[in-house]
């Protein structure tokens, strides 16, 4: 079960847990800490991958903040050298993930070294492990990621926010078009970027056969979203207005935009099929008489038929998708 804050209960545990056990063994428990603390990821598989980065990156900053205050005791040209070249070593090797935990290691470790450097570096290298497992297996065990219902909300938000995109359309609003545009367009990247973390996961938190049923079908329909985003972006430059087709087949536009916008955000129940056949009348139309011998002098096709294939086409991702999924899009 997961809730708001779920991610600060698991960190408080994850510093607990790492704290007693450094005070239990008997080493100074600030870097194991700090280490369990950014190595806390929103899933298991990044806190591993990034844990693999970030112990050799700590192993660094703590040789030269061991190997400089060796040379140069605690002096600001120790804290300038370890940083430096912690910094350069990190990049060099593409420790990019490690590179802040190295550099806070290499400068915090100055004031902590004392007379026995040799055992100063390796207990740092002992704490790290400690912070690394605790934190991932605290991610692994307690609250394990789960991002089911914040997929099914944006794919939700998604599909409302093309028909209230539909219905600007309609209204000839554009700078209403292009704000709900901008609203699809981060619920997509925001759903895409949770299905990662879901699918990142699946070996380690051997998902159930329900949920990745589930989890499949939230592909599927974000597939279909982002075909009607990549449609509605076509049209986002085309203002109806300023086409040249006849006020009663504008009129027919308008409506079609309305209806399949109504159904979409719940207004209306029905799937305006009609609509769509007398889109693709028009279009049947243009193509063969008015614009057919135009179009074929033209490097690109007149753009009332490319509002008219484009619209035509989201009618058929619409209909598809809500066929295959009218419980999940209409509750």
């Amino acid at each position: 079960m997961r809730f708001r804050g779920h991610r600060i209960v698991k960190t408080a545990i994850a510093v607990l847990l790492t704290a007693l056990i450094c005070e239990w063994i008997g080493w100074p428990s600030v870097f194991a800490v700090i280490t369990a603390i950014v190595t806390l990821e929103p899933t298991v598989s990044d806190s591993i991958k990034k844990g693999i980065v970030r112990f050799p990156a700590s192993a660094i900053g703590s040789f030269y903040a061991v190997l400089f205050m060796y040379l140069f005791g605690n002096s600001p040209l120790t804290y300038t050298l370890a940083t430096t070249l912690t910094i350069i070593s990190c990049y060099k090797l593409k420790l990019y993930d490690g590179l802040l935990v190295a550099t806070i290691t290499a400068v915090a470790m100055i004031e902590v070294i004392y007379d026995d450097y040799l055992l100063s570096f390796f207990i740092r290298l002992g704490t790290t492990t400690i912070g690394l497992s605790v934190s991932t297996l605290v991610n692994l065990l307690i609250f394990p990621p789960d991002f089911m219902t914040e997929i099914e909300r944006n794919l939700q938000n998604a599909y409302k926010h093309i028909g209230h995109t539909l219905f600007s359309m309609s209204k000839g609003n554009p700078s209403s078009v292009e704000k709900q545009m901008g609203k699809l367009n981060v619920s997509i990247s925001k759903t895409e970027e949770l299905i990662r973390y879901e699918i990142s996961d699946a070996k380690y938190l051997k998902l159930e056969e329900t949920k990745l049923h589930s989890l499949e079908q939230a592909e599927k329909r974000l597939e279909q979203l982002r075909f009607i985003q990549y449609h509605l972006t076509n049209l986002q430059p085309i203002h109806l207005d300023e086409t040249n087709f006849s006020s009663e087949n504008k009129q027919t536009i308008y409506d079609a935009l309305e209806g399949l916008a109504n159904f979409i955000t719940g207004n209306s129940k029905d799937m305006p099929f009609h609509h769509g056949e007398k889109l693709q009348a028009i279009m049947d139309m243009y193509w063969t008489n008015a614009f057919h011998h135009e179009a074929a002098k033209r490097t690109g096709l007149p753009q009332e038929l490319v509002f008219l294939y484009e619209l035509i086409s989201i009618f058929y991702l619409v209909e598809h998708l809500t066929m295959g999924h009218e419980a999940q899009f209409h509750r």
